[in-house]
């Protein structure tokens, strides 16, 4: 019976220690740990939510699902895409070091909380159910830079709840139901840069954005009414259709040509910031609990030897524990995609300062680039896998088309290092691949859910018609890889410049006129081709500088031709960065993108449009620094075009006065077909290649006297010289669409 009595009682002190010690090590804040369990609670105890729990737990340590640390405090809680429901509960506001917080697309409801984390810089509410309106404790939020509410059931005037938020950049209240006129507190937002309204009943004047700092401004269909304030002249993206504004179609309210309006496009949600999450798991000591006293008589030694053991078990603990951060830092590098972080260090989309908090980009700056790396492949076959591998070797693809195994790649590629990372783009991550026969090769990494057989079939036909593209302006598609669910394409290896980089980096000297035109001209006989050799014809629709891969002769190669079609299949993260890419992009966008049973080979026509603009003048398509009239290229530089004193002034400083006039007037008729607002009067790429044949056959004429092609002058030669005075390109350039 003393026996029993003993090993029952050693068994419970053991257990007394160890929780003792489990306490000890706790790692989250409590606070936090609260709010978490209260949004839990609200969200009806989603399953999805791996390892949350109603009571007890340590989200930073137990890497709860959506959950990103910093020491002992959550600074991003990012759960978007769940089929979470419920509410948001009523807690929110203890989560005091929350900048980041992402519940969008999900079917949350109910209304937003009164309070709201205090220093929060980012909310991404879109696509849910909330109702009511927006919380008058919105002005406490002095930190909010980015809210997007867009896509759910709110209703009703807003009042003045914008007072204050001087740091508000983005502001995305579209698709609700939002009345009555707009409060005079939207006149404080001095930093807003970005502002989505389209699709509500919003009624009355505008007159209070008229100040505004708007690069992008909705306000299509509502019932806003009175003039339109002349400052809209200078906002470069402008979409205003759809209102009972005291305006003839014909005739607008400024002098300022309607070439590019209405522009039918909608943003549904703001870009998000480059700074990712930081985690961080230093030692942190916390006073533990004092032991209560055990006397049980004659076991005075037995205390001593359980004092021992617990101690053993707490270091057991800090141990498991340690092991859990460092696979939590791991898988982040592999998997982040997972859960929506950015993908970009690039710099933010608005061009005001730098994030409140230094501390967190310099922390976060080495451990957070983005996805790094495929998830591990498992040896496990499941039935999807088994269904992709026999269908795409039953799909019949050309005899040139090389099917690779993960194995391969992840060898080539040394498996999916950074180190060989070319660039992040709308569609996934490139690798350079470098095989053991000595071949180089580009891996691309589209990153997409658990297709169904009818879109694995669609990707297969995607892999069938660009496996066929043969010209020399492409980069040639080689080779693919299904294996355990991954989704790889196999490039040609092209040296990693684009023409964004050699157009617009100071490291490279100005490309010459000759070399300019020669670059155009590749790129519409690659456009020509895909065009017209294709039934239905193959439309490229993301023809930009970035796009455009320069080889050692400065022969122009076009990147993801025929890769359009897969944007809708990619994954939730991936089509954020899309997103993302397209707000940073939108110069290149047509006017009517985005209207139904559009003709996209016209699409292609305008970007190519806004391509040739960016040779001729130097200048990004879109840029807020430049002068508020000159921040959108073909807005400022389409009424220029035909006046021959303006047109000189637009050529870039590089290369002024190193051709004729006639050769820049005939430059400019080709970009105004190409730039017209409706697409009816833009001419084929046939005629487009035509022209700039002619263009070209000239200037070889007068500069050699007739040769078909001139010598590259020294000036060129230094361009493409391989010495170390030309630094590298930055790898964020390659295959970035």
């Amino acid at each position: 019976m003393d026996k029993k009595y003993h090993l029952s009682l050693y068994l419970t002190v053991l257990v007394f220690f160890a929780s003792l010690g489990s306490q000890a090590l706790a790692f989250t804040d409590p606070l936090d740990v609260t709010a978490l369990h209260d949004l839990y609670k609200a969200l009806n105890n989603p399953s999805l939510l791996n390892k949350w729990k109603l009571d007890g737990g340590d989200p930073c340590a137990e890497l709860w699902t959506g959950v990103y640390c910093s020491e002992s405090s959550v600074i991003h809680l990012k759960i978007p895409g769940l089929q979470l429901t419920g509410h948001l509960g009523s807690r929110l506001h203890d989560l005091h070091s929350l900048k980041h917080f992402d519940v969008s697309s999900n079917s949350i409801g109910g209304e937003i909380p009164n309070g709201l984390p205090p220093n929060v810089t980012h909310i991404n509410m879109a696509f849910n159910k909330l109702n009511q309106n927006i919380p008058h404790s919105l002005p406490n939020l002095k930190r909010l830079r980015h809210l997007n509410l867009s896509h759910n059931m709110l209703s009703g005037p807003i009042g003045s709840v914008f007072t204050g938020l001087e740091n508000l950049k983005e502001l995305d209240l579209s698709y609700n139901d939002f009345t009555g006129d707009l409060p005079s507190s939207f006149g404080s937002l001095k930093n807003l840069s970005a502002l989505f309204l389209q699709n509500n009943n919003f009624t009355g004047s505008v007159i209070y954005l008229a100040d505004l700092p708007l690069i992008y401004l909705n306000i299509e269909d509502n019932q806003f009414s009175g003039v339109i304030p002349k400052q809209f002249e200078s906002i470069p993206n402008l979409w205003f259709w759809g209102n009972k504004f005291n305006v003839d179609r014909n005739s607008p309210p400024w002098s300022f040509p309607m070439d590019s309006l209405p522009i039918r496009h909608n943003f549904s949600a703001p870009p998000t910031s480059q700074s990712s999450a930081v985690e961080n798991y230093p030692s942190n000591d916390i006073d533990q609990k004092h032991k209560k006293g055990m006397s049980p008589g004659g076991i005075a030694f037995l205390v001593c030897g359980l004092a021992l053991a617990a101690t053993c078990a707490a270091l057991f603990i800090a141990f498991r524990i340690n092991q859990a951060r460092a696979a939590r830092h791991n898988s982040l590098e592999s998997t982040s995609t997972m859960h929506s972080l950015p993908l970009s260090t690039a710099r933010e989309f608005s061009s005001t300062g730098p994030e409140e908090s230094p501390r967190f980009l310099a922390v976060s700056a080495p451990l957070f680039l983005g996805p790094r790396r495929v998830p591990p492949v498992h040896a496990i076959k499941t039935e999807s896998t088994i269904r992709r591998k026999s269908f795409s070797k039953n799909c019949k693809l050309p005899e040139n088309v090389t099917v690779y195994s993960v194995a391969e790649l992840q060898l080539a590629t040394n498996s999916f290092n950074e180190d060989n990372l070319l660039g992040k783009g709308s569609l996934g991550s490139v690798y350079k691949a470098n095989f053991p026969d000595g071949q180089f090769l580009a891996v691309k990494n589209i990153n997409m859910p658990s297709l169904s057989f009818d879109e694995e079939e669609q990707f297969m036909d995607v892999i069938r018609i660009s496996s066929q593209f043969r010209h020399p302006n492409i980069v040639k598609l080689l080779g693919y890889c299904v294996d355990h669910g991954q989704h790889l394409l196999v490039y040609e290896f092209v040296r990693n410049l684009s023409l964004a980089d050699a157009l617009h980096k100071e490291i490279y000297k100005p490309l010459s006129w000759g070399i300019r035109l020669h670059i155009a001209l590749g790129i519409a006989r690659a456009l020509h081709y895909l065009h017209s050799q294709f039934f239905p014809p193959v439309s490229h629709c993301n023809i930009k500088a970035a796009n455009i891969l320069l080889d050692e002769e400065l022969l122009p190669l076009i990147c993801d031709s025929g890769l359009a079609v897969l944007r809708p299949l990619t994954s939730n993260s991936v089509k954020l960065k899309a997103s993302e890419i397209a707000i940073s992009n939108a110069g290149y966008i047509a006017p009517e993108h985005w209207e139904p049973g559009s003709d996209n080979t016209k699409i292609d026509i305008y970007a190519f449009g806004v391509l040739l603009l960016e040779l001729l003048t130097g200048k990004t398509p879109v840029d807020g620094s430049r002068p508020r009239q000159e921040q959108s290229l073909v807005k400022w530089a389409s009424s220029r075009l035909h006046d021959r004193e303006c047109l000189e002034q637009m050529v870039d400083p590089g290369i002024k006065g190193t051709f004729s006039s006639r050769s820049l007037s005939q430059f400019a008729d080709i970009v105004s077909v190409c730039i017209q607002p409706e697409k009816e009067f833009r001419p084929p790429m046939s005629e487009i290649a035509d022209s700039l044949t002619r263009l070209v056959q000239k200037h070889c004429m007068l500069k050699t006297g007739g040769a078909d092609y001139p010598e590259v002058d020294p000036f060129e030669r230094s361009f493409r010289s391989t010495q170390t005075r030309f630094m590298g390109s930055p790898t964020v350039s390659y295959m970035s669409a």
